[in-house]
């Protein structure tokens, strides 16, 4: 499936067994600058959509990390725990944060795809 996007700039990617992977956009973490440590939410954690799950610091400012859909935490991104620059060089591969198990697939249709948040880019 192709990437989606919130106006909070996370990125979601759904494989096949309708698990999601997600992290924060390349315009988030320019915004940030040097990202210096992240909080990660905890494994099996139940989540709603829009709900906080994490923390990312860097040299200017913090920033809430907020799930983009319902479901449970089924994993966290520990290389990025250990190294919080992948945000940075590597923000939607090896930067991601968390990975969810949808409980309503349904919200995808919620977000943006990758023309309507190169949309909202512009207007901001």
């Amino acid at each position: 499936m192709s990437l989606k996007f919130t106006p909070d700039h996370e990125w979601i990617r759904v494989d096949a067994a309708g698990v999601a992977t997600v992290g924060i956009t390349p315009h988030a973490q320019d915004a940030l600058g040097d990202v210096v440590f992240v909080d990660l939410p905890e494994v099996g954690r139940a989540v709603a959509a829009h709900d906080t799950v994490g923390v990312v610091e860097s040299v200017k400012a913090a920033a809430d990390v907020f799930s983009p859909v319902s479901g449970e935490v089924t994993e966290v991104n520990e290389t990025l725990r250990a190294d919080p620059s992948l945000a940075n060089t590597d923000p939607q591969d090896s930067g991601w944060f968390f990975r969810i198990k949808l409980s309503d697939p349904g919200q995808l249709d919620g977000l943006m795809d990758e023309a309507a948040y190169a949309e909202l880019l512009k207007s901001a």
